[in-house]
């Protein structure tokens, strides 16, 4: 049950968004600069970066929504869950494994990362755009976690519903909502 009188039927961030569109829409641009727009990341990667951090915050919409928006880019669900279980082990690049450290570290408390985690991001390649962006993602999806949880949105647990928000975000990106009509069961 929501803390405020979010509109009903819709999930997750989409009930924040919905009730106050003013701070939706530089959200949702920060969102797809982020993570959809050209870079020399993949959107694959961006995203997760954005759902394992989702997954080490516990929040169950965000992780759902980023986890399917990287396995639609990836076109692999197993290499999502794998990064989220040990992202050490998975079968990603040694560039997006020091990346994935220094957003584990940024979720936690951004003073954690130092120099070592820098430098051993950069010694696999990382640019600083790219350490930059890691560093951007991890802190706004805290963000975006806190604000969710926060709320107390309705966040459900349908695998069908994210699969289609995932689609709709690793093909459209963040301007537009996924989730334009009430969804039932709210």
């Amino acid at each position: 049950m929501p803390h405020i009188d979010l509109p009903q039927g819709f999930p997750g961030i989409s009930g924040g968004f919905a009730f106050r569109p003013e701070t939706a829409k530089p959200m949702r641009e920060l969102a797809h600069i982020l993570l959809h727009l050209p870079n020399s990341l993949t959107p694959g990667e961006r995203e997760l970066i954005a759902s394992r951090v989702s997954s080490r915050n516990s929040c169950h919409f965000c992780y759902s929504s980023h986890a399917a928006a990287a396995s639609s880019h990836l076109g692999d669900a197993s290499v999502v869950e794998k990064v989220k279980l040990d992202f050490a082990t998975a079968p990603i690049s040694a560039k997006l494994k020091a990346l994935l450290a220094i957003a584990d570290k940024v979720q936690q408390d951004g003073k954690l990362v130092n120099a070592a985690d820098v430098d051993a991001a950069r010694r696999e390649g990382a640019t600083d755009v790219e350490i930059h962006d890691t560093v951007l993602i991890a802190a706004a999806f805290c963000m975006y976690n806190r604000y969710v949880d926060g709320l107390g949105t309705w966040q459900p647990d349908n695998p069908e519903m994210y699969a289609q928000m995932g689609q709709h975000l690793a093909k459209e990106g963040y301007t537009q909502p996924s989730i334009r009509q009430p969804v039932a069961g709210a």
